[in-house]
């Protein structure tokens, strides 16, 4: 398990992380998401061991981060922001080094660094300087020396930044494939990747968490939770939208822009048995429909910045 109590880190007069309490078991993909500058990336480096806590406690696998750092470190798979390497190394000698200060040796060393060649596809680029590989390749080898020592615990910053729609694929695939005997923490701004790879969400700013939860009980906080999309021919926009929005738990109504109307429920409703009958009744054509879960960025924007995003939600 990893655990945090009361975390804090001040820079001067500055609090980048206020405070932060919270647990992450085996089995777990954590999604720690934020605005620029709320504390996420911050949160990381202490979790590694890479920043001293101002106040607060870190504790990996039961080690305290501060008190017994290489205990907790050797538990660790790390991946910074920005994937920082040696620029002159090529991807194989820097996964060989990686290897040997892990405690890796022989054939264990060698195996595990042909499975981590492997599993991020960098047999291509394995004897060029990581310098002149792309920013692609430069996050997966920094990928491939995170899990090169197959920790129990695998702290990501970023992981999929940089890569073309196929290599993110990979990379969450990957990340889901690990996830049943490790703890992960992922930091990310990209919120698919959320849906992609976790189960549960932290958001923070201002360096403090104000929501915790998994992705689908976030999306529910979403206006367009259970919210009915639906497109009609030979019916008149107006009349159909004056006609849905008299019905009962209807908050609104309004126009998609292509052509259809959305029904927006009060306090996330389920009123798609409502909107079908009034469409029979009316013998509206209905060309198509469907039920919103709701949108997690629309979400994280309400929490983030509404006049709430300072306190403890």
């Amino acid at each position: 398990m990893i655990e945090t109590e009361q975390l804090t880190k001040r820079y001067g007069s500055l609090v980048a992380v206020d405070g932060l309490s919270f647990s992450v078991g085996q089995g777990e993909v954590l999604g720690f998401l934020g605005p620029n500058g709320a504390g996420k990336s911050t949160t990381m480096k202490m979790l590694a061991g890479f920043l001293t806590p101002t106040a607060g406690n870190a504790r990996v696998c039961g080690f305290d981060v501060e008190a017994d750092p290489v205990q907790a470190k050797s538990r660790i798979g790390y991946l910074p922001e920005g994937a920082p390497s040696y620029g002159e190394m090529t991807p194989q000698s820097f996964l060989e080094f990686i290897a040997r200060v892990r405690g890796l040796s022989g054939e264990e060393k060698k195996r595990r660094t042909g499975e981590a060649i492997e599993r991020l596809h960098l047999h291509g680029v394995l004897t060029q300087p990581i310098e002149t590989l792309s920013k692609g390749f430069k996050r997966r080898v920094g990928l491939a020396q995170a899990i090169i020592h197959d920790p129990r615990v695998l702290i990501l910053d970023e992981p999929t930044d940089g890569l073309d729609p196929n290599q993110k694929h990979e990379v969450r695939s990957l990340i889901r494939e690990m996830a049943s005997d490790k703890i992960i923490i992922i930091s990310t701004h990209i919120l698919e990747e959320v849906h992609a790879c976790c189960g549960r969400a932290i958001i923070i700013a201002h360096g403090r968490i104000l929501a915790d939860d998994t992705p689908a009980a976030l999306e529910a906080r979403s206006p367009r939770h259970n919210a009915v999309s639906l497109r009609l021919s030979e019916v008149a926009t107006e009349t159909a939208r004056a006609r849905l929005g008299e019905l009962g738990q209807v908050a609104a109504v309004e126009e998609t822009g292509d052509g259809g109307l959305r029904v927006l429920p009060v306090e996330g409703g389920f009123i798609l048995p409502a909107v079908g009958r009034l469409a029979m009744e009316q013998g509206w054509h209905v060309d198509e429909l469907q039920v919103e879960s709701g949108h997690l960025d629309e979400v994280f924007r309400q929490i983030t910045t509404g006049p709430s995003s300072a306190e403890v939600a």
